[in-house]
């Protein structure tokens, strides 16, 4: 390893990078706002005590790697509270002296989350909340989006219906207000890229148990009349973020079409099947310090934490602000097991990164997709391009 790590540095320094080996200490912490969760619809989809958290371990063992050699150290701190804690969750943290905080949080909670960290001169790595909004005119300086945006998803689909010549989309969303979100999302990607909403319903959720009261009813008789008499359409797109109805749509329409979307083809940023560009080796590691599959919650603060040491390692420092500047800075970039290097759009704070489309068996295919141009980069046609961002928060 330490042969390795020879090689590593001496290509570093032969590039023309300086080496600072001062011993730095690189304290980060992942918040996780837990809310009151349905129970999931299937026992296949138990929600893991260290969601997220375990993505965290594997940061540090990987940071470590060099950072131990460079005299670095990495120390992570977990801490899941229910909404009504997680301001005094993050007092406790700034307290500590910690200034690095990977958060796990709705919208709202994040925003006045990031709002707190900011009085307190700390850089908030945003590994969950997916509002556009956030990216848009809600945009925080002090946040770095590391999930993607509902528009980022949206536009991934978008981009795989019309590379397949299915224009046409009969859209099926939920009555949730994250439901509605992702909706829009969908609408705006249709006009966006020359694809056609035929007909749109809106699937009302009664708060009714959805492995129990609803299974058989849901299946064998709402859903295939719920559908029926739709205009003519090629896909169903199914914004269904509160994960009611979506599920049961495969194989219970009314007309049979291929559904994407919250169902079907999904557009993940990881599965536990990945295996390309590198990422058996990835997978492998992850599952033998957790003894599970990995989940993009787990992969989203892994790569908000390999942000922070690749940073940290470029820079030669700990300090907050230096951080967040150059991961702003075209001299950043990071290897991700996505095929190419993700790097971060310096007007609103969002990390570029390809979107998988999965099965639940296979990755089908990887957005941006193939003829989708752009005159900077392929991968800022997912999601708000410069022109569609009014965030000024970086100006």
């Amino acid at each position: 390893m330490q042969r390795i790590l020879m090689v590593f540095l001496a290509a570093l320094m032969w590039g023309g990078m300086s080496i600072d080996l001062a011993a730095l200490e690189i304290k980060a912490a992942v918040l996780r706002i837990d809310p009151p969760r349905l129970a999931p619809i299937s026992r296949y989809e138990k929600f893991p005590e260290d969601n997220g958290f375990a993505g965290a371990q594997l940061a540090d063992e990987d940071n470590g790697t060099t950072g131990t050699f460079l005299g670095h150290t990495y120390e992570t701190t977990t801490v899941a509270v229910p909404p009504e804690e997680a301001d005094a969750a993050l007092d406790a943290i700034l307290a500590d002296g910690i200034r690095f905080i990977i958060l796990m949080a709705d919208d709202a909670d994040l925003t006045r989350l990031a709002d707190r960290a900011a009085q307190d001169g700390a850089v908030v790595f945003n590994a969950q909340a997916e509002g556009v909004a956030l990216r848009d005119n809600e945009c925080r300086a002090n946040v770095l989006h590391v999930a993607p945006s509902r528009a980022m998803r949206a536009d991934a689909v978008a981009q795989f219906a019309l590379w397949k010549r299915w224009p046409r989309w009969f859209l099926i969303h939920g009555s949730n207000p994250e439901d509605q979100a992702l909706a829009g999302a969908y609408r705006r990607a249709a006009k966006k890229f020359g694809g056609r909403i035929a007909e749109e319903r809106e699937f009302e959720d009664t708060g009714g148990s959805r492995r129990t009261d609803t299974g058989h009813v849901l299946v064998q008789r709402q859903l295939p009349v719920f559908t029926q008499d739709a205009d003519d359409h090629e896909v169903v797109i199914a914004a269904d973020e509160s994960d009611v109805f979506a599920p049961y749509l495969p194989f219970h329409l009314w007309t049979p079409r291929p559904v994407m979307g919250a169902a079907g083809l999904r557009p993940v940023t990881i599965h536990g099947a990945h295996e390309a560009w590198g990422a058996t080796q990835f997978q492998r590691r992850f599952e033998e310090l957790t003894g599970r599959y990995i989940r993009e919650e787990d992969y989203q603060v892994w790569l908000s934490l390999r942000v922070l040491g690749e940073a940290v390692i470029r820079t030669s420092s700990n300090d907050p602000q230096t951080i967040l500047d150059y991961a702003i800075s075209d001299e950043f970039e990071l290897a991700a097991f996505k095929g190419v290097p993700v790097t971060f759009r310096p007007w609103n704070g969002q990390l570029r990164q390809p979107i998988l489309l999965y099965d639940g068996r296979i990755t089908v295919s990887v957005s941006p997709q193939d003829g989708f141009l752009h005159q900077v980069s392929p991968l800022d046609t997912l999601g708000l391009d410069k022109p569609e961002s009014s965030c000024t928060a970086f100006n």
